[in-house]
């Protein structure tokens, strides 16, 4: 019988053990670092984080303030879209949640509407219906983003009709208020669990 052949072992590395390895360091005994407390400004105390109070109306993520009928904050850009795709807002709003609706609308939108001039007029015109509650505003500006995201973070009850991104983005940073807008010629609404007419 001939000799068995061995296969050569190419790029074979002896096995090191690691720098990290806890059988390295049993004797020695570990350094502890100790927090590194700056005094002068707090006076040698402990620093206190305030966290906000989560709203009472919230059950988790799931908004118990909502409910027929909906208070609707409706955008500037929502009825000049509702108005493009010619749709009657408050049919609209009832078809997507299949129960009653009041849009209110702050000072904030109707200084938009007015501020935006002739071109915009039959938004100015719908605005001004009776069926649209309006809301005064304290605040100083006529900002109406900031506006609806105050409301919006201090009263949970309503909510944003708004074809804007970006204020749409500011919003889903609110927890449990859903978002209304348009697309494919209708009004859909993103973020409410309970509504029927919503596109699952």
């Amino acid at each position: 019988m001939g000799k068995a052949n061995k296969t050569r072992k190419f790029a074979a590395m002896k096995r090191m053990i690691s720098l990290k390895d806890t059988r390295l360091n049993k004797g020695v005994k570990k350094k502890v670092n100790k927090p590194i407390m700056k005094k002068g400004a707090d006076n040698g105390k402990a620093k206190v984080h305030r966290v906000p109070q989560a709203s009472s109306a919230l059950f988790f993520k799931y908004n118990t303030q909502l409910g027929p009928p909906y208070h609707v904050l409706v955008d500037t850009n929502f009825i000049n879209f509702a108005i493009k795709n010619k749709l009657d807002i408050m049919e609209s709003m009832m078809d997507c949640l299949y129960a009653k609706c009041t849009p209110y609308i702050t000072d904030c939108v109707m200084a938009e509407l007015e501020k935006l001039g002739p071109k915009y007029r039959i938004a100015l015109k719908i605005a001004k219906d009776p069926r649209f509650v309006r809301m005064p505003c304290l605040h100083k500006g006529t900002y109406a983003d900031d506006c609806l995201v105050q409301r919006v973070t201090e009263h949970k009850c309503y909510i944003v009709a708004t074809c804007d991104r970006d204020l749409k983005r500011r919003i889903r940073k609110v927890p449990g208020v859903p978002i209304m807008y348009l697309t494919n010629h209708k009004f859909t609404i993103e973020r409410m669990p309970d509504a029927f007419g919503a596109p699952k």
